[in-house]
């Protein structure tokens, strides 16, 4: 009888936990297609369920980031608190806390999150600071900003995102020629993507539409997959006046992951005018 028993225990067990996996494989690859209605209530459902807080929480921190990728800010938010609440140091959860209040709700907040997860690394993790970077420049304490992107490069003297940020805030300080030689530089060691896309938008800027054009295609040749390209894309568009093709544009960089709440200035030049 105990053995038997013990048999469907483990029968029971095993089931629970193939159903399990099999939830979290739907989740996974619904996020991986951008399907984020989809992964959305997978990763609700995977949850609910687990009895797990570490892994609890990594299921809240991804429902928060797929909520915020369909435009529900305070679904979000209230997703990567519940993903805190299951696991208080999870660097990750402070990270995407940091990030949205960084772009949706307080600055203060968001600084206060972000260094919290910078005290729980042992080791240097470029992506909080290159984040505090920007909740620095937010904040209109550039000079900090500009500190924590060089602090990046003590350690990842190679990283492009801090060598990127660094010549971007030349770029909204107003010194465009500045920006684009330390653009040419980036391109010259390493043709990639984001660079081309990211001096698209200084020449934009310079208005140099033609080169802005040919950049910006180049970007999505090297990768289609780059929403970025075609958010900057989309804005050239707009400023030659070809606002439907501008509007495909940003389509495709929200079919791509770009949040399309960040995107609601420019989506208003593709409201059809009433006649």
């Amino acid at each position: 009888m105990k053995k038997h028993l013990l048999l469907f225990t483990f029968v029971t067990f095993s089931t629970v936990q193939s159903f399990h996996s099999q939830d979290k494989k739907i989740a996974e690859e619904c996020f991986s297609k951008a399907n984020y209605k989809c992964a959305e209530e997978q990763y609700l459902k995977l949850a609910e369920k687990e009895q797990i807080q570490k892994f609890q929480s990594e299921y809240y921190d991804k429902l928060g980031t797929s909520q915020r990728r369909l435009g529900k800010t305070p679904q979000a938010f209230k997703s990567y608190e519940s993903a805190l609440k299951s696991n208080p140091r999870s660097v990750s959860v402070y990270e995407n806390l940091a990030s949205l209040h960084n772009q949706k709700g307080s600055k203060t907040k968001a600084l206060e999150y972000v260094n919290t997860g910078i005290s729980l690394e042992e080791t240097d993790n470029a992506n909080l600071y290159l984040l505090r970077s920007k909740i620095y420049e937010n904040l209109g304490k550039k000079d900090l900003a500009q500190q924590d992107l060089n602090h990046v490069l003590t350690f990842a003297p190679d990283n492009i995102f801090a060598r990127t940020g660094l010549a971007n805030l030349k770029k909204r300080n107003g010194d465009l020629e500045g920006a684009l030689k330390d653009y040419n530089q980036l391109i010259s060691e390493k043709p990639e993507s984001l660079l081309y896309s990211g001096r698209g938008d200084i020449y934009l800027k310079l208005k140099k539409t033609k080169e802005a054009l040919a950049d910006v295609n180049k970007s999505i040749s090297i990768d289609p997959k780059f929403a970025q390209a075609y958010v900057t894309k989309a804005l050239i568009l707009f400023d030659t006046t070809k606002p439907k093709e501008a509007c495909t544009n940003l389509d495709k960089a929200v079919s791509l992951g770009y949040e399309k709440a960040l995107l609601t200035e420019y989506y208003t030049k593709c409201a059809i005018p009433t006649k």
